[in-house]
Formats: C-alpha cells, structure tokens, sequence
C-alpha cells in the first residue's frame, strides 16, 4: 500500500514539472478543478467528476483526487454541465480534501 501512495507520489510530481517546462494551464493538463467566485453569492466549478452530495446547506463534489465541499445557506445548483457547475446562495465556506 505504501508502495502505491509513494508510485501516486512521484506519479503527480512529474506531471507538475512536466506542466511547468511546457508552461501548460495546470487545471487543463492535470485535470485540476477551477473554482471562480463572485463575492460570497456565486461559484462556478469546472472539471468536476459529479455530485455527491446536495442540500440547501452544503453541497459535496467530486473532483480529481478529491472532494470540493461548499456551506451556506440556501444553496442551489444553478447549471449543471458535464465540466462546470454553477453554485448561487450565501456562501460561507470551501473546503478541498485531496487524497494523496
């Protein structure tokens, strides 16, 4: 197992240098989210991988590696495309837990 996690590892940080000599986007190339606020009344999320969880409260993304969690009240799913979701209400909070 710990071989895996370490393989994971140096997996990510070549693509990270890989990225930097070529000068690429890192959201593109790495398949990273890209997360665009308007005040704390709007956020896009592009390259997500689907919806976990949605409640006028919180709402739970997947993204690469990853969850994207955001809080607030009245919270709703304005436009959902396969990329880019877009979150309206009264934000409070973004929180990002990445596994490895």
């Amino acid at each position: 197992m710990a071989k895996k996690k370490l393989l994971r590892g140096q997996r990510a940080k070549f693509k990270s240098a890989f990225v930097n000599v070529l000068q690429l986007p890192a959201d593109v190339a790495l398949n990273l989210p890209r997360i665009t606020m308007i005040g704390n009344l709007q956020l896009n999320i592009e390259n997500h991988k689907g919806i976990v969880e949605y409640t006028e409260n919180k709402i739970r993304v997947l993204v690469t590696r990853g969850y994207l969690e955001v809080t607030g009240s009245n919270l709703v799913l304005r436009n959902i495309h396969a990329d880019e979701i877009m979150v309206n209400g009264e934000i409070n909070q973004i929180r990002i837990d990445i596994n490895g």
